[in-house]
């Protein structure tokens, strides 16, 4: 009976498929809000599909900066030292911190416009070391271009954004060569805090025809502040964050933060699985989502075209 029973134990070894090893992935974003916290699930999901459960034999850390620097900095010394087989920087203050306190631990960055702007590799095909992850660089000339098509009398973008934010300032510049291409100008206003975006925004009136947030993470942590002075205002708000659209902005062409979360978990996986990171080419985030508000649209004085409702992946009324 005892060889039967070993017999048998053996055949089930041999069938069952090979589980995944206990690790510990740690998770930090810059500050929390809806796209951000979307990645983070996303990657989360991403482990879960290929076997790495959350208290089976997954350890998933996660550790929000608050909107602070110094903060996301502390974050990533206390990764560093505690020594998880990967770090998930979500979002490009958070990467900078992460790829600064080590140069061992497997890094996958994620939600970050502008990989080599931010300095965090030298080459997108081969980032070699450490380090790789996902870029999600705005679509800018497809956002001026939705832009003109429901405000076809617009001249001027005004765009709202933190000046200390690397993948802003980098945008902005993408902003500016696209919009002169457009035939539209471009007037800035920076915040740097949470708490200077509602006036930041107010800076923008009488000075833009319409104001264009991107993935910036301190604007889009404040939004509602924006949201009020353009309804006020009667000035129509754009965002690249598709998260933001049910928060009061008109549309967004961006990412599903979701599945920008989930890409970046397959790399995890990867590297996991015994791939090294520096190998692994960054790329862009595949996919994107046409949102639409008709009801913020209505109280910032506009009229959604019925083309643009039309091809809408989500319409909020």
């Amino acid at each position: 009976m005892r060889h039967l029973l070993l017999a048998v134990a053996a055949t089930l070894a041999i069938s069952m498929p090979a589980k995944a090893e206990d690790v510990t992935v740690a998770v930090t974003a810059i500050v929390e809000h809806p796209a951000l916290d979307a990645a983070r699930d996303g990657v989360k999901e991403a482990l879960a599909a290929a076997g790495y459960k959350e208290g089976e034999n997954l350890k998933f850390l996660y550790e929000s900066a608050q909107g602070n620097p110094a903060t996301a900095a502390q974050i990533a010394r206390q990764f560093a030292g505690e020594g998880p087989d990967v770090i998930v920087p979500i979002s490009t203050p958070s990467a900078q911190a992460v790829v600064s306190a080590t140069k061992d631990i497997p890094i996958v960055f994620t939600a970050v416009s502008d990989p080599l702007g931010a300095q965090l590799v030298t080459d997108m095909d081969k980032p070699g070391g450490n380090v790789t992850g996902l870029s999600d660089l705005s679509p800018v000339a497809e956002h001026l271009a939705l832009i003109k098509e429901i405000l076809p009398e617009a001249k001027t973008i005004g765009y709202l954004y933190n000046s200390g934010e690397a993948n802003s300032v980098s945008l902005l510049a993408v902003l500016k060569a696209e919009a002169e291409k457009a035939g539209l100008t471009v007037v800035e206003s920076a915040a740097t805090k949470s708490a200077e975006v509602q006036g930041a925004a107010r800076a923008l009136v009488g000075r833009a025809d319409a104001i264009y947030i991107p993935t910036d993470n301190t604007i889009i942590s404040a939004l509602e502040g924006a949201v009020a002075v353009a309804e006020e205002a009667k000035l129509p708000l754009f965002t690249a964050d598709t998260d933001s659209v049910s928060r009061g902005a008109i549309a967004a062409l961006g990412f599903n933060y979701k599945d920008v979360g989930k890409q970046t978990g397959e790399i995890v996986v990867r590297i996991l699985k015994g791939e090294n990171p520096g190998d692994i080419a960054v790329k862009v985030a595949a996919g994107t989502d046409l949102v639409v508000n008709k009801g913020a649209a209505a109280k910032m004085g506009v009229t959604l075209p019925e083309a643009v409702v039309g091809r809408a992946t989500r319409v909020i009324e």
